[in-house]
């Protein structure tokens, strides 16, 4: 009985420090959500490989005015025409302290690229997006929710 304790304890001591890292890292999915129409846009899966960051596109939620075919119409380079779901929008992301830095991100409605930083809130359920051209200050925020 005593090894069975040992391991259930073992066992119980590696979820939870599996939940608490999941918990700091933005890895995981995440529902946008609109700043202007504070209105779901997307489910978007970060994933982490060679220490960077990575968003894809997994399900678009359909608002007024979208092209009905969810094509990046508005893009400006190979993704021109291409579909959303499944495109790469976030990238280039490193941790830099609290934040992750110096990567882009594809906003599909205009097909602009912007620079990005992102922060994990603590309690690891939200995400804030900081979209902008040149300095950090001029730019615009999206907070995302992880996806339970």
């Amino acid at each position: 009985m005593n090894a069975m304790k040992v391991l259930l304890g073992a066992a119980t001591l590696i979820a939870v420090s599996s939940l608490a890292a999941g918990a700091g890292s933005p890895v995981g999915n995440w529902r946008s959500i609109d700043d202007e129409t504070k209105q779901e846009r997307s489910i978007v899966s970060i994933t982490e490989e060679n220490g960077e960051l990575k968003g894809v596109v997994q399900r678009i939620f359909d608002q007024p005015g979208d092209d009905p075919a969810q094509l990046c119409e508005q893009c400006k380079d190979e993704r021109k025409g291409k579909p959303i779901i499944g495109m790469t929008i976030l990238w280039g992301l490193r941790k830099d302290g609290d934040a992750w830095t110096g990567g882009e991100i594809l906003d599909p409605k205009n097909g602009k690229i912007y620079r990005c930083t992102i922060t994990l809130s603590e309690d690891g359920k939200s995400l804030n997006i900081r979209g902008f051209i040149g300095i950090s200050l001029i730019g615009r925020t999206q907070t995302w929710l992880r996806q339970q």
